[in-house]
Formats: C-alpha cells, structure tokens, sequence
C-alpha cells in the first residue's frame, strides 16, 4: 500500500516561488508514475507534471516554469514552481500510477491509483 504526504504549500505573491515535496512510502520508483495533479477552486483536477521511469511531463501552463524531480533513496518527489501566477492557485496533489502511462502523442495516458491528502498554493497578485 503506498502512503503519500505532501508538504510545502503556502502563499507567495506572483512571480515567486515554491518547492513542493512528496513522500511517497511503499512506491517503487523503477516502475509506474507519480506526479502532481491540481485543482484550482470550481474547476476539475487537471495534471501537472508526472515522473515515469525517467521521462517527464508537464502541461502547458507550467512548461517552462516548474520542475518535477526525484530521490528515489528517500522515496521523494519534488515540484519546484518558479514565476508562479494568480492562475497557479489551487490545490496541489501527489499521486501515484502503478503502471506507466501509455504515451500518445507525448501525452500520458493513465489511472492514479493513490492520492495524498494535498497541499494548498496560493498565489496573490
């Protein structure tokens, strides 16, 4: 059973930073997926960023700006989030895929299988 806490929510004003961390117990980094999926308030969860056996993804919105990272030794994941906005608020899940993603068209496709309990971001202009 893989049990997830996320850590490292807060406020920030626009244009600043955070660094979010994962520990994710009983995953095994060498397979699956885990990543980063957010829902900003009256809207669906939508996806991140995700890890799977070395490649990484990011959607659009944050492309560019935010960092997924891991240290499997410590069963970690990390986002760093730079040149956060007003629309990068929202609550920040971690959550773990044990099976990779189908890749198509460089998007993944998957289930998550386990979720943490999330962390709040909030980003004032």
């Amino acid at each position: 059973e893989v049990h997830i806490v996320e850590s490292g929510g807060g406020f920030v004003q626009a244009g600043g930073s955070l660094r979010l961390s994962c520990a994710a117990s009983g995953f095994t980094f060498d397979s699956g997926a885990i990543g980063w999926v957010r829902q900003a308030p009256g809207k669906e969860r939508m996806g991140v960023s995700i890890l799977s056996e070395g490649r990484t993804w990011y959607s659009s919105s944050v492309k560019g700006r935010f960092t997924i990272s891991s240290d499997n030794a410590k069963n970690m994941v990390y986002l760093q989030m730079d040149s956060l906005n007003v629309e990068d608020t929202a609550i920040y899940y971690c959550a773990v895929s044990q099976q990779a993603p189908e890749w198509v068209g460089g998007m993944p496709l998957l289930t998550w299988d386990s979720w943490g309990q999330g962390t709040q971001v909030t980003v004032s202009s």
